[in-house]
């Protein structure tokens, strides 16, 4: 049986070394709360080589960019820093005929300090490989920072899961 397509962009992820952190909708599942979600998205460390290491784990899956672009620049910050100032860019999308059910979404922009979140990291181990996770503080000040309806639905469930989520 293969594994499924979010198994196969971890697994390679971790096999090519790269410091990533789920977050998301998929990391809101991983912390215990079942919903449904389209992409799986991830904050890399934004360090160059860190961040060419995932976008080659990712194009030898067969994940091309959504943009116009090479995937590689992805590792340049410069590049990074126009895309946000003059595309307005969030999140840098890939997707795959090989694993067409599963869009990426790198964050242009590590959304907080990537070493303190780091450090709290919570690492759950799935059927055929393991997913590095944004602790569960760091996934909801994420969620209360978008503000989206699904956002904070995602709060709320999480807390009611964990209520020493509450911050005091």
């Amino acid at each position: 049986m293969t594994a499924h397509p979010i198994e196969q962009v971890l697994s390679a992820l971790n096999t090519a070394g790269v410091r990533y952190l789920v977050v998301g909708g998929v990391a809101v599942v991983l912390h215990g709360h079942l919903r449904t979600t389209a992409d799986l998205d991830l904050v890399v460390s934004l360090e160059p080589a860190n961040a060419l290491r995932a976008i080659e784990a990712l194009t030898g899956l067969g994940y091309h960019p959504r943009a116009p672009v090479a995937a590689e620049r992805f590792a340049d910050a410069a590049e990074r820093a126009t895309w946000i100032a003059e595309k307005g860019l969030t999140v840098f999308s890939l997707w795959s005929d090989r694993l067409a059910s599963l869009e990426v979404d790198l964050f242009v922009r590590e959304p907080f300090d990537f070493e303190q979140a780091w450090e709290r990291r919570v690492t759950v181990s799935l059927d055929t490989t393991t997913a590095t996770v944004v602790g569960l503080q760091d996934l909801l000040a994420l969620k209360r920072e978008a503000r989206r309806p699904q956002d904070l639905a995602d709060v709320e469930a999480l807390l009611a899961i964990n209520p020493a989520g509450r911050t005091p």
